[in-house]
């Protein structure tokens, strides 16, 4: 069993119904469970993970991965039995790829947590509309003993779609748009590499 997986794709992959797999088989198993959400994804639900096809479980929201950390000791997860600490959409907790503090901080935070006795299972996207790594999912990533990364259908030609393709009034965001814009099929798309595209 992986300590710590990552389940990473583009948009409309499937990573939050994968995460909200792995939760549903732990709760199963009778075993502790922790959910988190990014408090700035309020596509669905406030207080739930919730996948594009409506599949959801309840989570906590959290601004940051510090707010992760002071919930998980509060309620004293360090002492319960094995269990499981899932978060999804990772990419909006430390969403600059610049910002070498933040990224060293969450790399802390995830030292600390899979050397506790809980798995953490991580949904979130492994690049930007751009094309670009997404902030801290690299590191963590390269941190992970398992990667499962899942394809989306273009959306063009049918083929396994690798890129999330952000549009504007139909068409390509340019490249120079912010990085984050948390949004469903109003604004994105998933595209196969010979589909995507950025504008100018």
């Amino acid at each position: 069993m992986s300590r710590l997986e990552v389940v990473c794709g583009p948009m409309f992959s499937g990573k939050s119904e994968e995460l909200i797999r792995h939760v549903r088989r732990t709760l199963i198993a009778r075993r502790p469970v922790w959910v988190f959400k990014p408090a700035l994804d309020e596509r669905y639900s406030t207080e739930a993970v919730v996948s594009h096809d409506g599949r959801r479980v309840e989570a906590i929201s959290a601004a940051t991965l510090r707010d992760v950390i002071e919930h998980l000791t509060e309620v004293h997860a360090w002492e319960a039995s094995p269990g499981i600490i899932a978060i999804d959409e990772l990419q909006f907790f430390a969403p600059d790829e610049l910002d070498r503090e933040l990224i060293d901080e969450a790399e802390g935070i995830f030292s600390r947590l899979i050397r506790c006795q809980h798995r953490v299972v991580v949904s979130g996207l492994d690049l930007d509309f751009r094309g670009k790594p997404f902030g801290v999912m690299p590191a963590i990533m390269a941190m992970a003993e398992k990667v499962s990364k899942l394809t989306a259908v273009c959306q063009m030609c049918g083929e396994p779609a690798t890129r999330s393709q952000r549009l504007i009034d139909g068409k390509p965001a340019p490249v120079g748009t912010p990085v984050v814009l948390v949004g469903g099929d109003e604004a994105y798309e998933a595209r196969c590499i010979e589909h995507w595209r950025y504008g100018d």
